[in-house]
């Protein structure tokens, strides 16, 4: 029996969460930059009855994605994409965090947007921090939604000079992904495919640990003690919101982002984690 595709970029928790949710019966090809990443990942779910298949694959390079997409629909229909590539603020410079987060996201979309079959979905990782910094103009979001992929870093706005340091170059990235999906999804409903992205708060694995012992520790530690929900997340829990947009039951569900960061960004706002001073 022919099997669906299913494209998955990141060989992290998240990731193979959400691999591990919906990719029974799939056949799976798992792309990372660390290809021994990739290969541990993809051995470990071989192991518990899936089909993965690991592909060296840098999200920053149109070249590496083209190649991990044109794999994989050589083999079969692409009905299914994951994203859960990137880097955090405290693993990377900024110039990386754009390069990567940003426009390696932008190009994945694009390209997956190319070869999504009919009746697909796709979900790309965003985060909370896109949520949690001041509101841009209507023409800088246009901007980031419509600008074609290969002029994305030129803009004004993603310029060092207008850049404080990575947490804001993560902010503009995530913010970026989510009007990405916008801009993505009219084309990808062109091919009658959905797109949508979830935007977690702090959710516990290796990134985040880094985050947690980064020069920031103390603010996401207080973050998530201080939000609603009192804890940080898990990325079981981020897969039951992918499995939703995933799934038929989430067919009027395209172009949105969905936060799922434990009411973090509603404390930001209207609770203990507001800053002193107005938000703007």
């Amino acid at each position: 029996m022919k099997k669906d595709i299913m494209i998955v970029t990141g060989a992290g928790q998240i990731s193979l969460a959400i691999a591990r949710r919906v990719g029974f019966g799939k056949k799976i090809f798992l792309g990372d930059k660390r290809f021994a990443n990739a290969e541990t990942v993809a051995s470990i779910m071989t192991d518990t009855g899936f089909d993965v298949t690991a592909v060296e694959t840098d999200i920053s390079s149109p070249k590496s994605v083209k190649v991990l997409v044109e794999t994989a629909a050589d083999y079969g229909d692409v009905k299914y994409f994951v994203n859960g590539a990137g880097v955090s603020p405290s693993q990377a410079p900024v110039e990386t965090v754009l390069k990567v987060d940003l426009y390696g996201t932008a190009v994945l979309l694009e390209e997956v947007g190319k070869v999504i079959a009919e009746g697909g979905a796709g979900v790309t990782i965003s985060s909370q921090s896109g949520w949690r910094m001041p509101q841009l103009t209507a023409e800088e979001d246009r901007l980031l939604a419509t600008t074609p992929t290969e002029e994305l870093l030129a803009l004004d706005i993603l310029q060092p000079k207008n850049i404080r340091d990575t947490l804001h170059a993560y902010q503009l990235a995530k913010r970026c992904n989510e009007k990405r999906v916008m801009y993505e999804c009219v084309r990808w409903s062109e091919r009658g495919a959905r797109l949508n992205a979830v935007a977690p708060g702090i959710i516990v694995t290796p990134l985040a640990r880094d985050e947690f012992n980064g020069p920031r520790g103390d603010f996401y530690k207080n973050m998530f003690a201080k939000c609603p929900a009192g804890r940080p997340g898990t990325a079981d829990e981020i897969a039951s919101v992918a499995e939703l947009l995933l799934s038929d039951a989430g067919s009027f569900i395209t172009g949105s982002t969905f936060l799922a960061d434990g009411g973090a960004t509603a404390s930001y706002y209207y609770g203990p984690l507001r800053p002193k001073g107005d938000i703007k």
